[in-house]
């Protein structure tokens, strides 16, 4: 199992001073978490693309071009790009800068976005949110297999017989499917032989289940090759070095930043007695110690057969500190226990 991290580059204020980093701040904290995930091993990295105050990152090729400089080993991947508000062609080459300048590690994790700021900021109808996604996964898709393409569509002007460059450093750059939820956009990723990613945000990850099975059932009647079939399972967490530590330093941001996103979706607020809910063996939320977030990856791992493990830390911003220890963790004692374990049990 490969194992990494997310995250949305978040930027909130401290619980308890209110003090907010400055952007600059923010991402170079964000270099040095990337660079220490590198250096301890994890399989790979992935930042999201956000056209809000509380996200500080619009364009996650820039940032993983910046990372890919700095790194030697680990996987550069958006998480997600918000395909269906931009242009195939140009996501395309943003992430061939990336795949050059990293020596092949660059991926691109495509989705229609759980966020709709960018719809209206690019000019983009709501209306053909699902039809955006689809005509544009397939030109993005033919863009890299063929270095020179002629294509006509609804959504974006015609392409007649132009080469499209730089080309990557890969033979083609992996494109993964993030979704939901949502049944057709399983069907979708699997029909078309694509690898999986399925973010689990909140609710019993038991309910996850039919999705994955979904994805195995039609990646398998579509003629797909076995060898190739790829899951990703992506879930909030943190850890510490106890338990207790872990649950009391990650509730104050994430409460904040969840709150602050329930109140724009009609969601109640998020409490204590609901946040350590969450934190129960069958919850969403892998938050505890090193050997609480290890059960918890490899029960996941039971109930879904999922090939890559993606931890989003943070939601809301902790001490820089704090999330470098977590990330240590992670690498130093997480990931070789579940990979070993993981190793076993297919041996």
């Amino acid at each position: 199992m490969e194992i990494g991290i997310t995250t949305f580059v978040e930027n909130t204020p401290d619980p308890a001073s209110g003090q907010l980093l400055s952007p600059h701040e923010r991402m170079m904290n964000l270099m040095e978490e990337i660079a220490l995930s590198d250096q301890l091993g994890l399989d790979i990295f992935s930042i999201g693309e956000h056209h809000r105050p509380d996200f500080i990152v619009s364009s996650p090729a820039v940032v993983l071009a910046a990372a890919a400089v700095k790194t030697n080993n680990i996987r550069l991947s958006s998480a997600v790009t918000v395909l269906s508000s931009d242009d195939p062609v140009r996501i395309f080459q943003d992430f061939a800068h990336v795949d050059l300048l990293s020596k092949g590690r660059a991926e691109i994790m495509a989705g229609r976005g759980s966020f709709i700021e960018s719809f209206p900021l690019f000019g983009n109808d709501l209306a053909d949110y699902d039809t955006l996604f689809a005509e544009k996964l397939d030109l993005l898709l033919r863009l890299n297999k063929h270095e020179k393409i002629s294509w006509k569509g609804k959504h974006r002007p015609s392409i007649d017989n132009r080469g499209v460059y730089p080309r990557p450093y890969q033979q083609e750059l992996p494109v993964w499917i993030a979704v939901g939820g949502t049944p057709e956009s399983v069907v979708r990723a699997a029909g078309k032989g694509l690898p999986m990613a399925l973010a689990i945000i909140g609710g019993m990850p038991e309910r996850f289940v039919p999705f994955t099975e979904l994805y195995k059932k039609t990646f398998k009647e579509s003629g797909h090759q076995q060898s190739d079939f790829q899951l990703a399972i992506n879930s909030h967490g943190y850890i510490a070095d106890d338990s207790q530590q872990a649950a009391d330093e990650f509730y104050g941001p994430y409460a904040y930043l969840m709150s602050k996103i329930g109140r724009e979706r009609g969601w109640s607020p998020m409490n204590r007695e609901q946040y350590d809910y969450m934190r129960s063996p069958q919850g969403s939320l892998l938050v505890g110690s090193p050997q609480q977030v290890i059960d918890k990856i490899l029960w996941e791992y039971e109930l879904f057969g999922n090939t890559r493990f993606l931890f989003h830390i943070s939601v809301g911003t902790l001490p820089h500190a704090k999330v470098l220890r977590a990330i240590e963790l992670l690498g130093t004692v997480v990931a070789p226990a579940v990979k070993k374990e993981v190793e076993k049990q297919a041996g």
